[in-house]
């Protein structure tokens, strides 16, 4: 028979990818990775095509599955699948068909900053955290109601499938699960309670779809998926041939996933996520905090159906690889996305120049969609390795704004952050990070955290129970730790400017007048 596997599908905003882990040690086997080409047919406008999500997870399935069979492995000790996702990606489409009704608006998409407006018309003093009781969240073109509000009012083949009884809406968890259970040919529509709290439709309190929400954003609930929790057996895969029959038993989305692999299951653990955007995610245990600070109250993960939630607050910033990319495929700056550590370091610091990739708005802690990216302190003196840096140090700004807010909200201060992600891979970066924080920054020896936590999740639901691993015991972790390099008086004048950027950054485009907050204040 051999040792139990866990499939995982990790579909993210650059690539769709099939991991399997081994379940007694969480070992990673193998795995087979696609990258998705993004589609930005106007300003602000980012969208993926559906179906290309649907397919390069197939792919990366049976390829996956073929790796592993060559390797020797028996393809039947494939237990159960589980999936992470990007989270917030609006997709709708016709459940007779099986066809998207439009493309996917992507969660960093920001065509919606006029319907955010308008619905902000009508609350007094224009508040933009007057739902958070109901949902933890603001009304910020990031969620994914805001993006189906604008469907409904702006795409007429979405308003007539739902008139007519046909549309289907879900974030991409449960476009891959209803394509991957059958289709429209029984398909299952169901979504997990961290992707649902993700919409701002999901009351975070009753994990349950909040008939004031639907109301407030206009969306009809017969369009909407089946909340379950995040553990347990949904149905079978039909669609792939490798992997027909076998039971897909979690769903998370992806910054969730990673909180559940890098095993921050106490209250008060935290972890932080370089990816496109950047995460940071912080258990707060059973019961919601609801942050003054600029932060969002979300669903950390429920292990099973009878299970109490884990709730989490969470900071997201918009732009961390993606401004890598930036450098890249606009700038020219560097050839590949990998030369941006050596160039970076071939200076000692920045030279003055502060970075604030605002590029569709600033997100938590600030939330202002008014904002743009910006980039100061520039001399005859500056390069593209100063510019380089400067990326760099923004992605490591944006992260204490955030950490500076959770340690407000909790009451205390983090003795490390755990990290994870694409970019925790560059070493500069993790070096000036801790620098800038001022604690250790502590990397996993495997950094794929988000497929690991969907492994787990998957492995422990009820009826397949083969993943060995305590989740309350993570000192058998292999990490590598970044230790503080600077004295305290050049991390506080490096970040007081860094808010001085931040100023620079705000009022470009028309928009709600919010103020902007410095975190712990």
């Amino acid at each position: 028979m051999g040792d139990a596997l866990i499939g995982a599908i990790d579909q993210g905003t650059s690539s769709s990818r099939f991991l399997v882990f081994a379940a007694k040690n969480a070992e990673l086997i193998t795995f087979h990775q696609i990258p998705i080409h993004k589609k930005t047919p106007k300003e602000d406008w980012v969208e993926f095509d559906p179906e290309e999500l649907l397919h390069t997870v197939v792919e990366c399935m049976e390829k996956t599955m073929y790796h592993l069979q060559e390797m020797g492995y028996d393809p039947a000790n494939v237990k159960s699948v589980g999936i992470s996702n990007q989270r917030e990606t609006t997709i709708v489409w016709d459940k007779y068909t099986g066809k998207p009704l439009y493309n996917a608006i992507v969660w960093c998409d920001n065509r919606t900053v006029s319907t955010v407006d308008a619905l902000l018309a009508k609350v007094p003093g224009k508040d933009i955290n007057c739902l958070k009781g109901y949902c933890g969240l603001p009304v910020a073109p990031y969620f994914s109601a805001v993006k189906l509000s604008w469907l409904l009012q702006n795409v007429p083949e979405v308003r007539k499938a739902v008139d007519e009884e046909r549309c289907l809406f879900g974030t991409v968890d449960t476009w891959l699960l209803w394509n991957l259970t059958g289709g429209r040919n029984g398909g299952l529509h169901l979504t997990d309670v961290t992707n649902a709290s993700r919409t701002a439709l999901m009351n975070i309190e009753t994990l349950e779809w909040d008939p004031y929400l639907l109301r407030f954003f206009g969306v009809p609930k017969s369009i909407l998926p089946e909340i379950r929790s995040s553990s347990e057996i949904y149905g079978y895969i039909t669609l792939s041939h490798r992997l027909k029959g076998v039971p897909i038993s979690s769903m998370l989305g992806d910054q969730q996933a990673a909180l559940l692999g890098q095993m921050c299951v106490k209250r008060g653990q935290a972890k932080c996520t370089y990816g496109t955007g950047c995460f940071l995610l912080c258990n707060s245990g059973n019961k919601p905090i609801f942050s003054d600070k600029g932060l969002i109250t979300t669903i950390g993960y429920q292990l099973g159906k009878t299970k109490r939630p884990v709730y989490a607050i969470e900071g997201s910033v918009a732009v961390a690889g993606s401004s890598i990319r930036w450098l890249e495929k606009n700038m020219g700056i560097i050839k590949s996305e990998h030369e941006i550590e050596s160039l970076a370091a071939s200076v000692a610091d920045s030279g003055g120049v502060y970075f604030v990739p605002a590029f569709s708005g600033l997100y938590a802690p600030h939330w202002r969609t008014d904002a743009r990216g910006t980039i100061c302190g520039l001399t005859h003196y500056s390069t593209s390795a100063h510019i380089a840096r400067a990326t760099l140090e923004a992605v490591c700004y944006q992260t204490r704004d955030v950490l500076l807010a959770i340690n407000s909200d909790f009451g205390q201060e983090p003795t490390s952050l755990q990290v994870d992600g694409g970019m925790a891979a560059n070493n500069l970066l993790l070096q000036i990070q801790a620098d800038i924080l001022g604690i250790p920054v502590v990397r996993p020896a495997m950094c794929e955290t988000s497929a690991l936590g969907a492994a787990m999740a998957a492995g422990l639901a009820e009826g397949i129970n083969v993943w060995q691993l305590d989740l309350e015991n993570s000192a058998s972790l292999v990490t590598e730790t970044f230790q503080p390099s600077i004295l305290e008086e050049d991390r506080a004048r490096r970040y007081n400017k860094w808010h001085e950027a931040i100023k620079r950054s705000l009022g470009w485009v028309p928009s709600i007048d919010t103020p902007v907050s410095k975190p712990g204040q």
